[in-house]
């Protein structure tokens, strides 16, 4: 599982890419080889030898003696490791097989390495090489693959809403996703504000994020809660409900500005 994470098939290999245009292909295979012919190597473990002993570890700085266990990168010269050091400059996770590519000094598994130079679809997990893709939310995908995690409907110059890392078009989100107002009960849509409070949520407008009792609106205003209702004030919470009383449990604070 780690090398297949670290040494992604579909970085080397059009045969894992069924869907690249002609074009593509031909970028992928020079893409590939030009990685193999100036980055990739294998690092190989060692006693470090006497004419470098005392010398620094390349990654922590801390001293190598002789005979001690170390790692050395033909790419980069006349340097060692500590075994646990020779790791991704990216991700900092241990090179399987200390199978490194090597870019301005720095080794790097096979998955970042790549990125370095071509951005990687949020999708399908390849390397974009099409002139275009979608940027979002830092992220990116190819054109065809920006679409609705649930109804896979396009979302090119749609509007979407993030949900799990994906988009969500606004439709699914509100029918799958959406949280239900504790006042009103109706879905908070991606288009709606949104106040939450103890884990609960309620439309933003003054009509449902209000004091149960007095009705006065909550935005921006302190608040207290109890057992889920909120009020603006110890009086209006007392007197919603003869049976509690100053001992029961409260939660009193200042209503959080409304999430969009």
């Amino acid at each position: 599982r780690a090398l297949l994470q670290q040494l992604p098939p579909q970085d080397c290999d059009e045969r894992y890419c069924p869907d690249l245009a002609e074009e593509e292909r031909r970028q992928l295979r020079a893409f590939s080889a030009r990685r193999r012919r100036e980055a990739l190597g294998q690092g190989l473990a060692c006693p470090v030898p006497a004419p470098c002993h005392g010398c620094p570890c390349k990654k922590c700085g801390r001293r190598l003696n002789k005979g001690d266990p170390g790692v050395s990168a033909s790419r980069l010269g006349n340097q060692f490791w500590h075994p646990s050091c020779f790791s991704c400059h990216f991700c900092h996770q241990p090179l399987v097989d200390l199978i490194y590519f090597q870019q301005d000094g720095r080794i790097y598994c096979g998955r970042h390495h790549a990125e370095l130079f071509r951005p990687r679809c949020a999708s399908c997990d390849q390397l974009i090489f099409m002139e275009e893709c979608i940027e979002a939310e830092g992220r990116r995908w190819h054109l065809e693959h920006f679409c609705c995690l649930e109804c896979d409907v396009p979302l090119r110059g749609q509007r979407y809403v993030m949900q799990s890392g994906r988009p969500c078009c606004c439709g699914c989100f509100e029918s799958l996703f959406a949280e239900p107002c504790q006042a009103c009960g109706d879905p908070i849509g991606a288009d709606s504000e949104e106040a939450t409070h103890q884990g609960l949520h309620w439309h933003a407008r003054a009509a449902c994020f209000c004091c149960s009792r007095c009705r006065k609106p909550l935005r921006g205003q302190p608040l207290t809660a109890r057992r889920g209702r909120l009020f603006c004030s110890e009086t209006c919470s007392l007197g919603q409900d003869g049976a509690l009383s100053a001992s029961d449990s409260s939660d009193s604070a200042l209503a959080p500005s409304p999430d969009s």
